[in-house]
């Protein structure tokens, strides 16, 4: 009843404004086609990856995860899937070492410049919509609480991965004397040891191949900061396993 009641606010919406053309961006649902189809031009969407690849909830999260060496903006006509819908246009960038927040401001920007080329490119006829190819899709499902959990008989560029992929929100996480830090930086480092140990008094620990040296952290109820200035009020000395 609540849906049908909505649906029926949009389109008493629409038809006062008569819209020529909608635009989506990471709205997170999927639209009835009465209200996709209301505009005289239909509705377009901005999507935060390439598609076919990573159609769904969390394509910057995941691109980071699957350890993607780029991701991009995808300008498609909206239909009934999910972001299945014809690619007007696409442009790709590097991920780089970026995490979540900074590769979603760096997309953010993109989004903004190609849904102005495509606008124009609608205009004067000089974009022609693609459908997706069926070979290369994967789905970005929506991240869960308990993926925000470092393992660290992981290797450790699975874990840098993990990091970056939920930095800065929510943080992925490990247990220290009984707390939840966040880690929202670190690098692969070369060392060894039993998974889990701090192996100095810098916070490079131990996983299931190589180690991540820790760059930032956020104990409970703190604010993030660098690893130093972190272990200035609370030291982890070398041999303290971390949960």
């Amino acid at each position: 009843v609540l849906l049908f009641m909505l649906e029926c606010f949009l389109l008493a919406a629409l038809a006062e404004f008569e819209p020529e053309l909608q635009i989506v961006t990471a709205y997170g649902q999927l639209l009835p086609p009465s209200v996709l189809d209301a505009p005289r031009f239909g509705t377009l969407n901005v999507h935060a990856s390439l598609l076919p690849r990573w159609r769904g909830a969390a394509p910057i999260q995941r691109a980071i995860l699957a350890g993607d060496q780029e991701t991009g903006i995808t300008v498609m006509q909206m239909d009934e899937g999910l972001d299945t819908g014809a690619i007007l246009t696409r442009r790709a960038i590097t991920i780089g070492d970026d995490d979540a927040g900074a590769l979603h401001d760096r997309l953010a920007t993109l989004g903004g410049e190609l849904i102005v080329e495509a606008l124009d490119g609608l205009a004067t006829d000089a974009l022609v919509a693609i459908p997706q190819p069926e070979a290369g899709v994967t789905y970005a499902k929506k991240l869960t609480r308990d993926e925000e959990a470092i393992d660290w008989h992981r290797p450790a560029v699975d874990i840098v991965r993990q990091v970056r992929a939920f930095a800065p929100r929510p943080g992925a996480h490990f247990t220290l004397d009984g707390e939840a830090w966040k880690l929202l930086g670190g690098s692969v480092a070369g060392l060894a040891g039993i998974s889990g140990t701090v192996l100095d008094d810098h916070l490079t620990v131990a996983c299931g191949k190589d180690s991540v040296a820790m760059e930032r952290v956020q104990r409970p109820g703190r604010k993030p900061m660098a690893v130093a200035d972190a272990l200035r009020g609370h030291p982890v000395p070398a041999g303290t396993v971390l949960g």
